[in-house]
């Protein structure tokens, strides 16, 4: 005689229900996967496998430069605004095809960039510019790096878009909720791929900075270009609408890619600041006219999002001035840096893995307040490091900084990648077919823009709070402010704004 389901222990149930979810989460990513996505994630893998070179980027930087922490901070701000004019490229490789190819050709460039500055980088470390001063080498190693990224960049999201397959093999129309599905899982794949470049590259970076010299890790890491151009090399994708030049987006984007170069080389006071705010009216209006076709309470819905996401990306930072703390007092070299990198990169692809299918069927108000949460309370083991309880807890609990370290790497790291796969996941969804690239460009524009209010933040934090190398007094309110505010804003900016992107996300379902 079978037993009744009523029968069966509540125990029985959460057993099975805990293991079919667990099994979704793991399998979910393998199922997902289409050797039709290879090529663009390789190269989402070598934008990850870049961090090889971080460690001794980290140690040159702190030994051979003379730039202060607060310099550093406004360095980060003009290395960020490239990402902020993605709407050029993007116009670009939605129009222009370079020697018949609207996607290989630029991955190609973006490589080359890419293999430039790290050649340049190479050349400062060893002494081979002796007529360039090692900062101005920096400068110009990061531009060509950064250029070259954001190019394969746009082209790698772009592709995302056009993995997906729109019809079953028979040619009828698939289920548009199946689209979004799997629009939502290439993002997710697109993560993976760029934390296992990440996972695998971290350590390995630190054990060659401790005992080759930091010249020959950047050469070294020229096999990454590489590997994005023989990703490049294997697409083949169906032939690209191409649609004429939108002169609205590229000859904006242009005029205001020289403004910033202007604004960069001619020492203008206050020329981060002035075109941070020109950036956003421009980026602004350009997504006006790219979605003016698309419905109004979807429009509304994308803009609270957005403007949610801002908040939790715009948060500052603490600066270069901890990595030098870590190094002069407590003592991490070369290689214990690697590990800490290894470790909090190896849980962020775990937890990307675990959550990535949970995370795209949640609404981004939520996970955004979670993250921010857990982000903020994840800081708590830095600011006790700096605090110097780690002496305690050596004597007490036999557990020292590096052991607080090394638990911080891997409790923290897990939520760092997750908070742009839902806003990810939104833009690939909406993109319009002969305008994937630009949107995407101009929605991760706008992203990035949130990335420079961030490090504005941090340059005037840190010219705030002053903290030279081997001077680490006032280190410990920096890293209190950083925190109240990394909490307070992104929490407050949630709960006003929650609300409103629900009810839109309603009118929205009601409309389709």
């Amino acid at each position: 005689m079978s037993t009744p389901a009523t029968d069966i222990p509540n125990s029985v149930w959460n057993r099975a229900y805990l293991k079919e979810q667990l099994n979704k989460a793991l399998l979910n990513p393998v199922r997902a996967f289409r050797i039709a996505y290879l090529p663009l994630l390789m190269v989402y893998f070598a934008y990850g496998a870049l961090g090889i070179t971080a460690i001794a980027e980290s140690f040159w930087v702190k030994q051979q430069l003379k730039m202060s922490a607060a310099e550093l901070a406004a360095l980060g701000v003009w290395l960020t605004l490239p990402w902020t004019i993605k709407m050029v490229f993007g116009e670009l490789v939605d129009s222009t095809a370079i020697m018949g190819s609207q996607r290989r050709a630029y991955v190609y460039i973006g490589a080359g960039l890419v293999a430039g500055g790290l050649a340049t980088l190479a050349a400062a470390a060893g002494g081979s510019l002796p007529n360039l001063a090692p900062d101005t080498a920096y400068k110009i190693a990061m531009l060509l790096i950064t250029v070259g990224v954001v190019l394969q960049d746009v082209v790698a999201d772009a592709m995302t878009t056009e993995v997906v397959q729109r019809e079953n093999p028979d040619g009828t129309p698939r289920p548009q909720a199946d689209i979004d599905r799997d629009l939502g899982m290439v993002q997710v794949l697109g993560r993976l791929s760029l934390s296992i470049g990440a996972f695998l590259t971290a350590g390995l970076g630190g054990w060659l900075a401790s005992f080759l010299p930091y010249s020959t890790v950047f050469l070294l890491a020229l096999a990454v270009p590489a590997l994005s151009a023989t990703g490049a090399a294997l697409v083949h994708n169906g032939p690209v609408k191409q649609r004429p030049i939108d002169w609205r987006i590229l000859g904006g984007g242009l005029a205001f890619g020289a403004f910033v170069l202007a604004m960069a080389f001619g020492n203008v006071a206050y020329g981060q600041e002035i075109v941070f705010v020109v950036s956003m009216v421009v980026v602004i209006m350009m997504l006006r006219h790219v979605v003016s076709g698309v419905d109004p309470a979807t429009q509304r819905m994308i803009f609270y999002a957005a403007l949610i996401i801002f908040a939790f990306r715009a948060m500052p930072g603490v600066g270069s001035s901890y990595t030098w703390f870590m190094i002069d007092v407590l003592g991490f070299n070369e290689t214990f840096q690697g590990t800490l990198a290894q470790i909090g990169t190896g849980f962020a692809l775990a937890g990307m893995w675990l959550f990535s299918d949970a995370i795209t069927r949640q609404p981004i108000a939520r996970v955004l307040l979670w993250l921010t949460l857990v982000n903020s309370a994840m800081g708590l083991p830095n600011l006790a490091l700096v605090f110097g309880v780690h002496t305690w807890t050596e004597r007490v609990f036999g557990v020292g900084a590096h052991g607080i370290a090394l638990i911080d790497a891997a409790a923290s790291s897990p939520f760092a990648q997750l908070s742009m796969i839902p806003m990810l996941t939104l833009i690939a969804i909406y993109a319009p077919a002969d305008r994937r690239a630009s949107w995407f460009a101009l929605m991760a524009s706008l992203m990035n823009l949130a990335l420079v209010a961030g490090n504005l933040g941090t340059k005037y934090l840190n010219a705030i709070w002053i903290v030279p190398r081997g001077e680490y007094n006032e280190l410990p309110t920096l890293l209190v402010v950083v925190l109240v505010i990394g909490l307070v804003v992104p929490v407050t900016t949630i709960l006003l704004l929650g609300r409103r992107l629900r009810r839109s996300e309603a009118a929205r379902n009601g409309i389709t």
